[in-house]
């Protein structure tokens, strides 16, 4: 799948209000096990990336995470906000973006 349409599925996805965007909110879909899916940008601290996958695996919790190749800049153009880090809080989204994502990731 393409960016435009990577994007435009995560443009939707923020409409139906299952996207979650920023540290503090993603920690807390985190925190109270609403995650589906945590992906970070690519242009993420690294630091940002640690905090975030201990979140998702730590006391049992086995939330996927990925670091796509999508820059903040990116993240803002497609939906009105740049943030290095989103959840994603619905079932059926999350597994369409972790395909997507990970075709994405496949081509470099």
């Amino acid at each position: 799948m393409n960016k435009k349409d990577t994007m435009g599925f995560l443009g939707l996805c923020r409409r139906a209000g299952k996207l979650c965007c920023g540290h503090d909110v993603v920690k807390e879909t985190i925190v109270k096990s609403t995650a589906e899916l945590v992906f970070l940008s690519v242009d993420a601290s690294e630091r940002l990336e640690r905090e975030m996958t201990h979140a998702c695996t730590h006391n049992g919790k086995n939330i996927p995470i990925i670091r796509t190749s999508y820059s903040m800049a990116d993240f803002a153009g497609a939906i009105g906000k740049g943030s290095g880090v989103f959840s994603v809080t619905d079932t059926g989204f999350a597994k369409k973006l972790h395909q997507q994502f990970g075709e994405e990731l496949d081509d470099n």
